[in-house]
């Protein structure tokens, strides 16, 4: 990659400064297109085309929260832009939804501090509820396999997994707030 001050091809970041960009800010659009429901590929795409929906246009560098929260607000429009496209228009309460949360919860962060608190939190759970929670999670698994995996029934798979949740979410709340 070019590192030369003046480009080109009319960005006004030096190629330094992009791949900075693109370092420090890729993985929480990533994460936060994920939180809004996508898939890996799509997230992975779309984070792509965020950034260079970006450096199309003269950027400015303000400060880490105003530059996390402008590329998340460019991911936003392509993953609506993609669900209008795709037929999917129904979708966009959600994503506001979600959006809305994120902000609420992570706020102008890469989601790395929700991470960390997801993991202590998961911690935290009974060994059977983690693996309750990782069958389903992690590995797709039903609640009848997740039932025959811990030896109880498909009610006490249910209720075992809405315990657990909810201890994640008030204990995850804990520490963000």
């Amino acid at each position: 990659m070019q590192h030369d001050d003046a480009r080109s091809d009319g960005l006004s970041l030096a190629g330094h400064q992009i791949e900075l960009l693109v370092q420090q800010y890729q993985e929480g659009v990533w994460r936060y297109l994920r939180s809004l429901g996508c898939s890996h590929q799509l997230a992975e795409d779309l984070t792509q085309e965020t950034f260079l929906a970006v450096l199309q246009k003269p950027f400015e560098y303000i400060s880490p929260s105003a530059t996390a929260c402008y590329l998340r607000r460019v991911a936003y429009h392509l993953l609506v832009e993609d669900r209008r496209r795709r037929g999917r228009e129904s979708v966009f309460s959600q994503i506001e939804q979600l959006d809305s949360d994120w902000t609420r919860w992570i706020g102008y962060s890469d989601g790395s501090s929700a991470l960390d608190a997801l993991e202590h939190c998961f911690q935290a759970l009974s060994s059977r509820a983690q693996l309750a929670l990782r069958l389903r999670f992690r590995d797709g698994a039903s609640r009848q396999r997740i039932a025959g995996a811990l030896g109880i029934s498909e009610n006490g798979t249910k209720n075992l997994m809405q315990r657990a949740k909810s201890q994640l979410r008030e204990c995850i709340a804990g520490k963000l707030e």
